[in-house]
């Protein structure tokens, strides 16, 4: 009889690909006070890993803001759209 374990597991129970690998350059941890900017409205974040693609944001408000705005940090600004989200923590994309 053959070994099961020889078998590849099909695709539906092979395990995701890595973030790191999805994203099309590195991201550097960082820990740094950010603001979400849209209209006259300016909430502060918490800025926890930044690229020139993009960045990972923590948000302590519950507070609805659009899936677009812009990311001010140290003095810079990235136009910005939600690529996703896990409860306080979105994934940005620079536009």
């Amino acid at each position: 009889m053959a070994d099961d374990h020889s078998r590849p597991a099909p695709a539906s129970a092979q395990q995701p690909m890595p973030t790191e690998k999805r994203r099309s350059g590195a991201r550097r941890r960082v820990l740094k006070s950010g603001a979400i900017e849209f209209g006259n409205e300016v909430i502060a974040c918490t800025v926890r890993n930044l690229s020139p693609q993009g960045a990972c944001i923590e948000v302590n408000s519950p507070l609805w803001f659009p899936d677009r705005f812009t990311l001010g940090v140290d003095g810079q600004r990235w136009p910005s759209r939600i690529v996703w989200k896990k409860q306080k923590r979105l994934g940005l994309a620079f536009d």
